[in-house]
């Protein structure tokens, strides 16, 4: 009798132990796709930042440059 009620201790653990790992693997599912899901989102907001900032920084430089052969001309 004490044999049995020991394996049956020992199940029932063993049972709770598969759902806690079946539980802390589901969580770290979640946690990589949500970590996947904030980088995407992370370097989409940069691509579209440059994107969004590229035609101004476009003017930029050729404002700067103008200036620059500008300059030159004056000093000749």
């Amino acid at each position: 009798m004490e044999d049995k009620e020991l394996l049956e201790k020992i199940l029932n653990l063993s049972e709770e132990n598969n759902k806690m790992l079946h539980k802390m693997k589901r969580s770290m599912r979640v946690t990589q796709f949500v970590r996947i899901i904030y980088w995407i989102i992370i370097i989409g907001s940069a691509i579209g930042a440059y994107y969004y900032v590229q035609p101004y920084m476009d003017q930029l430089l050729k404002i700067y440059s103008g200036m620059n052969g500008g300059i030159g001309s004056f000093l000749k």
